[in-house]
């Protein structure tokens, strides 16, 4: 399922209270824990992560661990009573899992449930949790890409050639596989970042528009291969 561009699984439940998705591993009875993709866009690119030294049944509402993005500072709690049996060790190294992957590498703890009715009796399922979260979404102008930009550039009153001068500049700042998201309001933009990325071999992954503005999210590539010359 997807709601407003973000990506809600329908295999999991979840506890919207605590922004955290739970995963069953029916094969022994313990579940993943994750962070929704919704906060993880909301919070931006997470620079820092830390479990907390927790141990015996966590309950419910609990900190298991705390993550920190430039605009979010926040803990990541169990939605049920559980033990935590396995911690996600790769998150503390690289953070960005949690924005590059929220539903899968990105998982946080795996726990088991202390009384295994709680999950169904407590957390709701994707059918139930849409429309509350698209509510959501469209109240704190969340904005959920395929990849989480690094920088946002608001280019606003220029033309694009100048638009495109900005954007050069700020992709020479950022390492191979970073976005970008150009914000401009140029009526030409749509078809002048195709022809930019056909010139450059740059990546334009996604586009919106919202209003008279349009929004252009945009990889830098390792080996950028032009699609045709520069004039």
């Amino acid at each position: 399922m997807e709601i407003l561009g973000c990506v809600l699984p329908e295999d999991r439940r979840y506890d919207l209270e605590h922004d955290v998705w739970w995963a069953e591993e029916p094969a022994d009875g313990t579940a993943r824990v994750g962070m929704l993709a919704t906060l993880v866009a909301f919070a931006g690119p997470f620079r820092w992560f830390s479990f907390r030294p927790v141990e015996g049944v966590v309950g419910r509402g609990r900190s298991v661990a705390t993550a920190e993005s430039v605009r979010y500072t926040g803990a990541v709690r169990l939605p049920v009573d559980a033990r935590v049996v396995e911690r996600n060790e790769a998150l503390v190294g690289r953070p960005r899992l949690l924005n590059d992957a929220p539903y899968t590498d990105g998982w946080v703890v795996r726990v088991r449930p202390e009384r295994r009715e709680d999950p169904e009796r407590l957390l709701e399922d994707a059918a139930h949790v849409a429309a509350r979260l698209e509510e959501r979404i469209r109240t704190q102008r969340i904005r959920c890409w395929p990849l989480t930009p690094e920088v946002e550039l608001a280019e606003i009153g220029l033309e694009c050639s100048a638009v495109l001068v900005k954007l050069n500049e700020a992709l020479a700042l950022r390492s191979a596989g970073e976005a970008v998201l150009l914000v401009t309001d140029d009526p030409t933009s749509p078809i002048e970042m195709y022809r930019w990325s056909d010139e450059t071999g740059h990546s334009v992954l996604a586009r919106r528009r919202e209003g008279n503005l349009f929004q252009f999210l945009v990889r830098k590539e390792a080996d950028p291969k032009p699609r045709r010359p520069r004039p």
